[in-house]
C-alpha cells in the first residue's frame, strides 16, 4: 500500500527521478528528491516548505483495515484524515545506521587490545549497534531481520557464556562514579541552560547541517557549531529535583546522550569525502571505495576518529561487492 509524493503542481515528481522505481526507491534517494523540490519552490503549504503523501488511491476501507496507525497520527499530529486528503511530509532522520560495534554474537568490540576484542558481559542489538549488516543505507524491514537475527544470536550466546563462567569478576570501587555524577551534577545545578532550549538547537544544528543535502562549508559549520551546543549541554539546570516520576531528569540526562551521538554524527560526516548510501555530499558525488571503503569511529573523550576494515566476507554465501546504484 505505497502513497504518492506530489509537490505544489500536484505532480508525482518522482518519476522524473527514479522512473522504474518512483516513490519506492531507497529512502536516501526519495529524500534528496524531496528536498530538492523544495529547495526549487514546488515545495507545498504556505512556506512551501513540505511535500504532500497522498494515498487517495488506495481507498478507505484499505486504509482502515491495513493503516489505521498512519492514519490516527495524521489526524492527532496534522490534523489531517489521509481519507480525504494528502499527508504534509518532510524529510527528517529516520534510523542510526551507525552504532556500538558488535560481532555476530551480539558482543560489543573495541578494546585496548584491538578493534575486534569482545568486553565480556556487553551485548548490543537493533538500532543502537553496528554489527555492519546495514552499511551506509539500511534496506526497508531489515531493521527487523537485524533484530530478530542477532538478537537470537546474541541470547544464545548469553546462555553459553552463563555456563561456561559462573562468577562474576569484582566491580571496580568507582564503577557507578560516572553515573552519579551525571545525577548529582543535575542536582546540585542552581542555574544554567534550558534542556529544551539545547535539546532543540540540537535538532536544528543537525536539520541544517547534516540533513539530506550535505556540502562541506556546512558539515564544517556544523562540526564547530555542534561543539557549541556540547558545552552548553554540560551546563543544564534541573529545576525540578523531585524524586517520583522526574521525566524532566530524564530528559536533562538524555540531552547529554543525544550530544554524543550529534558529535559524532557531524564529525564522521565532515571527515569523509565520498558520497555513500545517506551521505552525499555536493562536492564528492561519487563512492569512493579504495580510500572510503571503511568503517569510522569516533572517540568521545577526544573527538577523535579511526577506521576498521569492512568486513566484506560472509559467514556462509557468497560475498556481494559494492556496485553503483541505478533506478
Amino acid at each position: 500500500e505505497g502513497g504518492i509524493l506530489r509537490n505544489s503542481n500536484g505532480e508525482r515528481f518522482m518519476e522524473r527521478y527514479a522512473p522504474t522505481l518512483k516513490d519506492l526507491a531507497p529512502r536516501d534517494f526519495v529524500s534528496r528528491s524531496m528536498g530538492q523540490e523544495i529547495i526549487e519552490g514546488r515545495g507545498e503549504g504556505p512556506k512551501k516548505d513540505h511535500i504532500l503523501l497522498d494515498l487517495s488511491h488506495i481507498g478507505a476501507e484499505t486504509i482502515m483495515k491495513r493503516l489505521p496507525s498512519i492514519r490516527e497520527i495524521a489526524i492527532r499530529f496534522a490534523n489531517v484524515d489521509p481519507i480525504k486528503d494528502p499527508i504534509p511530509v518532510v524529510p527528517t532522520i529516520h534510523y542510526q545506521m551507525g552504532g556500538i560495534p558488535t560481532n555476530v554474537h551480539g558482543q560489543v568490540i573495541g578494546t585496548s587490545k584491538g578493534h575486534k576484542d569482545p568486553v565480556n558481559g556487553f551485548y548490543a542489538v537493533g538500532e543502537c549497534s553496528c554489527v555492519s549488516v546495514h552499511g551506509a543505507n539500511r534496506l526497508g524491514t531489515n531493521s527487523l531481520l537485524d533484530l530478530v537475527v542477532f538478537g537470537r544470536a546474541a541470547a544464545n550466546h548469553i546462555i553459553q557464556h552463563v555456563k561456561d563462567v559462573r562468577q562474576h569478576k569484582p566491580l571496580p570501587a568507582d564503577a557507578a562514579d560516572f553515573a552519579l555524577s551525571r545525577l548529582n551534577r543535575l542536582e546540585k545545578s542552581s542555574s544554567g541552560e534550558h534542556t529544551q532550549a539545547v535539546a532543540g538547537d540540537i535538532r536544528s544544528t543537525m536539520q541544517t547541517h547534516a540533513g539530506v543535502f550535505r556540502t562541506e562549508k556546512l558539515m564544517a559549520e556544523g562540526v564547530q557549531q555542534i561543539a557549541q551546543v556540547a558545552e552548553r549541554a554540560k551546563h543544564i539546570h534541573l529545576k525540578d529535583k523531585s524524586k517520583v516520576f522526574n521525566t524532566a531528569r530524564v530528559e536533562a540526562l538524555e540531552v547529554a546522550n543525544m550530544i554524543e551521538v550529534a558529535r559524532a554524527t557531524m564529525v564522521s560526516a565532515e571527515a569523509r569525502k565520498e558520497s555513500r548510501g545517506a551521505h552525499a555530499p555536493s562536492e564528492h558525488k561519487e563512492r569512493d571505495d579504495v580510500n572510503w571503503l571503511r568503517h569510522t569511529l569516533w572517540y568521545s573523550e577526544d573527538n577523535r576518529l579511526e577506521y576498521k576494515p569492512v568486513q566484506l566476507q560472509p559467514l556462509s554465501v557468497a560475498s556481494v561487492p559494492p556496485k553503483p546504484r541505478t533506478f
